[in-house]
């Protein structure tokens, strides 16, 4: 929002009558009579003008126009922001501030990765195939830790659950900042070989994607109910 000052239109008025009542009350049919109408009606409206405070509005910003990087850049910037605000709400309702932090770190690093296509076309493919995994494997793993952290009681297993998927966060963390630094020294990303680590190192767990990691999601919801 910005502020804007609009100036009354009453002193407009006020100079106006000021020369009316000259117009009625003295004589109006030499040059120095109208001169001095003129002088004293601009006084008139100085006066009041600087009197009567102007209103003051707020108005919105105007929206800046929007800037395409290309069709891909921009559907990788899209996605990069969508994962942000989702992230950032399961940060509002995850009560630990340690796993609060984690989170911070993973957007962050996910934003200057989607930036790198912007800066860096050739980039493009490789962030799309990591991107691809790893947002949809983080938000899902916050949404587990969000709906156990949820529940009244915190028995063995969720527990154990919870610091499984907290250790995979901290797996997370390390991908995105290998990624990162491959992309800002121009090297080839093998992000295959990190999403096959990525998806041994959840299936050890019992927290692999597709059906196990529903499962998993399953698991969790039922010891909640019970």
């Amino acid at each position: 929002m910005r502020q804007v000052k609009r100036r009354s239109a009453l002193p407009v008025y006020i100079a106006a009558a000021v020369f009316a009542l000259w117009a009625l009350l003295l004589p109006l049919y030499k040059f120095w009579h109208f001169l001095a109408a003129a002088l004293v009606t601009a006084g008139a409206w100085l006066l009041a003008d600087k009197l009567i405070a102007p209103k003051v509005e707020y108005v919105p910003e105007p929206e800046p126009e929007p800037v395409s990087y290309g069709a891909e850049a921009d559907a990788i910037l899209a996605e990069a922001k969508t994962a942000r605000t989702e992230m950032e709400r399961l940060a509002a309702s995850i009560p630990d501030n340690a796993v609060k932090a984690k989170i911070a770190d993973l957007a962050t690093l996910s934003d200057r990765i989607a930036q790198d296509a912007v800066q860096d076309a050739s980039d493009i493919p490789q962030i799309k195939k990591f991107q691809n995994y790893f947002l949809p494997s983080t938000i899902a793993l916050l949404n587990a830790y969000d709906r156990m952290s949820a529940q009244q009681v915190d028995g063995a297993n969720i527990s154990g659950s919870k610091d499984r998927i907290v250790q995979m966060l901290d797996t997370e963390i390390e991908a995105f900042k290998k990624q990162l630094d491959a992309l800002y020294q121009n090297d080839a990303m093998d992000v295959d070989a990190d999403i096959k680590v990525m998806e041994n190192l959840l299936a050890r767990e019992g927290l692999s994607g597709g059906d196990e990691l529903q499962e998993f999601f399953k698991k969790a919801e039922t010891k909640k109910n019970n």
